[in-house]
């Protein structure tokens, strides 16, 4: 906590990156890229031709009749079928060791005849034996089939809107059940969802065509390894063709990895068709190389600007280190910062009571300046910083300021301590307990079962 308070004061100048005024010769450019070869290398790429089964192109040539569509909506007229929707509340006695089913059963007709002037939900808050419930006026929610006694779900499915039922027994008492929400199920005329009904017809068609497709296009593919033209005049397919792509990206086709990992493997670099590859269950291709392109270095003249901007990066980067170790020695034998900042035209910033933990300083110059040496003997500590962008900064460190702990500080210090404490204690147990279990010898004895 106290480096965490600790204030430092320093001044700093920043030594910016100056364009260059030549640019590299050709003697440096050539030297460049022939250390650097590897960075200028163009990655193996291939292209493809392929045919794909589509399950869609199928089922768009579906013969469909007015007739076939309504039968079909018929059939499926679940899926075109909004489900009711019911709330139901309750009112429970139960029956246990101590209540039986005859005195249960009279405390629900009490309340049945009580509910004629009585808000059932208030009821439900005060005589309940659902306590779950009961604070919430007996409300059960949502009703769906199957999760309650058949006697149970019976009576909540036949009560109208606003209906109480008569005491329905179940095996936990007696219930008075009310029906709090209906909206009663909807079919979708056939009209409003023809074209839906269109598409799922056609699919549903077309499933075992793109099945035995799928089965012609595997076989056709095998037998007729070298070319793909076969196998698309009998399915009525169309040979396309991919642009050249490399196995870490393409585009179109190409951007599925698992089309580029095929199109990579040596079964169709020796020229074969590939097995048919499945992308989603609607969706068969077959791929076969149309042209490769090993890896191989690229020519100094098409990268020669690129190789020019990184060389005048690096040299820019350079003159900017070379300047700021000359005004770091000016400082360190004995000149102002502002003598030194003046004679190279730099702004000074400075900063009283710098914090580690409150600034707004880039993070390398921030992390530079707590890592430095405290100034010794009065002199100032003199160094240079590094930025991402390549600037350099020299900061003149003048004074360091021990932190304080505050009391909100020793508080949490207290509670930093307790928990390393007990995060070693409960290292240390585990350990002891893990050699106990390594070490302890354990026989399990089953008693045989009485014939």
């Amino acid at each position: 906590f106290k480096i965490q308070n600790q204030q430092r004061d320093v001044d700093y100048v920043t030594v910016a990156l100056q364009a260059l005024t030549e640019k590299p010769s050709t003697e440096e450019v050539s030297a460049y890229y022939e250390q650097h070869q590897d960075l200028y290398r163009l990655p193996e790429q291939v292209s493809v031709e392929y045919v794909e089964l589509l399950l869609a192109d199928i089922a768009n040539k579906v013969v469909i009749t007015d007739e076939k569509l309504k039968a079909f909506y018929d059939d499926q007229k679940a899926q075109y079928t909004t489900p009711e929707r019911r709330k139901i509340s309750h009112i429970l006695f139960l029956v246990n060791d101590k209540v039986t089913e005859k005195v249960a059963l009279e405390k629900a007709l009490k309340a049945k005849q009580e509910l004629a002037t009585q808000d059932f939900s208030k009821l439900a808050a005060e005589v309940s034996e659902d306590k779950l419930t009961a604070n919430k006026g007996g409300d059960l929610g949502l009703f769906n089939l199957g999760s309650m006694e058949k006697a149970f779900e019976e009576t909540a499915s036949s009560l109208k809107l606003g209906d109480v039922s008569q005491p329905v027994k179940s095996a936990f008492g007696y219930h008075l059940i009310k029906v709090t929400e209906l909206v009663p199920g909807a079919i979708k005329p056939f009209d409003s969802v023809k074209d839906e009904v269109t598409k799922a017809y056609q699919k549903s068609q077309a499933e075992n065509s793109f099945y035995e497709a799928g089965e012609k296009l595997t076989e056709m593919s095998y037998e007729n390894p070298d070319n793909l033209q076969t196998v698309a005049d009998a399915l009525g397919l169309t040979v396309k063709k991919s642009a050249m792509f490399t196995k870490e990206k393409g585009e179109g086709i190409a951007s599925d990895e698992k089309i580029r990992n095929v199109a990579f493997s040596e079964e169709i670099l020796q020229g074969n068709n590939s097995t048919p590859i499945e992308q989603g269950v609607e969706r068969l291709v077959v791929v076969r190389l149309l042209e490769h392109k090993p890896a191989s270095k690229q020519d100094l003249n098409d990268v020669k600007q690129v190789v020019v901007e990184v060389l005048s990066k690096e040299k820019t980067h350079q003159l900017a280190v070379e300047k700021a170790k000359k005004i770091q020695l000016r400082l360190e034998t004995g000149e102002t910062i502002q003598t030194v900042a003046l004679a190279n035209k730099l702004d000074i910033k400075s900063v009283k009571g710098l914090v580690r933990s409150k600034n707004k300083l880039p993070e390398q110059l921030s992390d530079a300046i707590f890592k430095a040496a405290k100034p010794v003997a009065g002199k100032p500590s003199i160094f240079v910083a590094s930025l991402s962008s390549g600037e350099q900064v020299v900061v003149n460190l003048s004074k360091v300021t021990p932190g304080i702990m505050s009391e909100d500080d020793k508080k949490q210090l207290d509670l930093a301590k307790k928990n390393i404490a007990n995060a070693f204690g409960q290292t240390e147990f585990n350990q002891v307990l893990n050699s106990l279990q390594s070490e302890a010898d354990i026989e399990v004895n089953i008693k045989p079962q009485a014939q």
